[in-house]
This record gives structure tokens, sequence and C-alpha cells, in this order.
């Protein structure tokens, strides 16, 4: 495995280079997001040596036990939560986590803003839509996107900034991605948190801000475990 993840890195950023320059947009403006779910922290440790900073993980419980010594070690990593978060686990996340991905309900948002304010650490949030109003999946419906984000950004004051979805495995995700991008622009949010590793050349001619991608990465999940 030595090496390969920072040859699988470099080939990752040269493809969202070439979408961001495909799409009249600047490769520095399309953060990568390497999804570290299931693999281990020595995994983590080789895409941090190869100069990757910004990781996603999809439980609170895996991240507490990889990412305090890692950060110890790099000070400078980012960490964005990008699956379901219960509402018990809040203070947990907040600490650990610099970007919550999956805003998702009325209920998290409270709990998010109540430790926001209890603890002063202000995390930026992204809310979770579910593009394809698929019941097994979280995320807030198109059509109830606007009034939440009102909700949150000016009721509970939380610091809003974008987007994310995950677009139903069976559908083209280019409709999902363009959706995703119209409720940002008629809302004023910036950040799109769009694309994983089948489809983030195509989120990226849709404006996503953020891709997020394990497997062209880090393989398979627990592969190398």
């Amino acid at each position: 495995m030595e090496g390969v993840i920072a040859a699988n890195l470099a080939a990752v950023q040269s493809r969202i280079a070439a979408a961001a320059v495909a799409g009249g947009r600047t490769p520095t403006s399309i953060n990568l997001v390497a999804v570290a779910k299931t693999h281990p922290a020595d995994t983590i440790r080789e895409a941090l040596a190869a100069g990757h900073r910004v990781f996603g993980e999809n439980r609170v419980q895996e991240a507490q036990a990889k990412y305090p010594e890692l950060r110890a070690a790099f000070p400078d990593l980012a960490l964005h939560l990008i699956g379901p978060l219960q509402t018990n686990k809040v203070r947990d996340a907040v600490a650990l986590f610099d970007v919550i991905e999956s805003v998702d309900r009325p209920r998290l948002a409270e709990a998010l803003a109540k430790e926001m304010e209890r603890s002063g650490r202000r995390l930026s949030c992204l809310i979770e839509v579910n593009t394809g109003e698929e019941p097994q999946k979280a995320g807030i419906c198109p059509a109830e996107a606007d009034d939440f984000i009102v909700e949150c950004r000016d009721r509970l004051g939380l610091p809003i900034e974008g987007l994310m979805c995950v677009p139903p495995l069976d559908e083209e995700p280019a409709l999902h991605f363009a959706l995703l991008r119209e409720i940002a622009r008629r809302t004023g949010l910036a950040l799109l948190s769009m694309g994983m590793s089948a489809d983030f050349e195509k989120a990226i001619r849709f404006g996503a801000t953020h891709v997020r991608v394990g497997t062209a990465i880090f393989g398979t999940r627990g592969e190398g475990q």
C-alpha cells in the first residue's frame, strides 16, 4: 500500500482540476473531502503524509477513535461529518468536527445551536437535502428546504453555509446536482457538497465546491485492514 494512497490522491486531484477547467472554473475552488470511513488511522496517516488535510467520516464514534491522535500530529487537519447525526451525539460532534454536512431536521438543528452556544465553538454547517425523496435516507425534502434554511439561519443562528446531497443510486445524478444548485442559488448559499467517486466530475460541472471521494483514494471499504 505504500505510495498507493499518495498516487490515488494525485490522480483524483488531477481529475478534479481537469473537470474544473472544462467547466470554466479554477481547480482551487473545489475542495476534496477524502472519505475515510471504515479505514484505519494508519491509512489516513498515509494521506496526511502525502499532504492531504480534509477528511470525511460518517460516524462520530469511529471518528473519536481515530482522529485525536492524528490531529495532534497534524493540527491543520479538517474533519467533516458527512453521515447522519443523532441528537445524543451532538456534544461529541461539535467538539471533534470542523464541519457538519448533515443538518437534516429541526430537532438536530436546535440541538446544534444550543451546543454551539454552550461550547462557544461555531462550526460551518451544511443542510442535507434528500433530493430523491427516498424514505430510507436522511435529509430534508426539497419542498421544505427553503423554509428549513431560513429557520436554521434566522431563528437558530446556525452558521449555514451550503447544501449537501446523496443522489439515488439508480437515477441520473445530474438531475439531483441541478436541483441542489438551484436551491442554493435561491437561498444565497455558497457551498455545494455533492459528487462521490463515481460522479464527482459531473458534480463539478454543476457547481460542486466540495466533492466527497472515498473509494478512488482508499480503495473499497475495509481494504487493507
